[in-house]
């Protein structure tokens, strides 16, 4: 549904352009840094609406490769911290029915180090 509206209003802006140019036809100079040269209006606007989306258009690929690439990594970092966490996990069960079973047996101690 956001693609529809997104297109709506892309086709709704470039049909203004397209009006806002058809009625401005006369011929403009356009200044260029080596020189000068006449162009009809209806060029300059179309060319300059034409930039402007290629411009925009190959920022926001750039964007959207440059996260799907950060996004692969994120993911790759968070498989080997799931199998970190996996292992960690099975010692720390390990441990706990090591305590369980030996419970059990009473162990006593005596501190031989003392000096009373």
């Amino acid at each position: 549904m956001k693609f529809q509206w997104s297109l709506l209003f892309g086709l709704l802006f470039a049909l203004m352009i397209a009006l806002f140019a058809v009625y401005n036809v006369g011929a403009v100079p356009v200044d260029y840094v080596f020189g000068t040269a006449e162009w009809p209006l209806i060029l300059v606007i179309l060319g300059s609406a034409l930039l402007g989306a290629l411009l925009s258009g190959s920022v926001a690929i750039y964007r959207s490769f440059f996260l799907s690439r950060k996004v692969k990594n994120l993911e790759k970092e968070l498989g080997k911290r799931e199998a970190s966490i996996g292992v960690l996990q099975t010692e720390l069960d390990a441990q706990q029915e090591n305590r369980i079973s030996g419970a059990g047996d009473l162990v006593i101690v005596k501190d031989e180090n003392k000096t009373i």
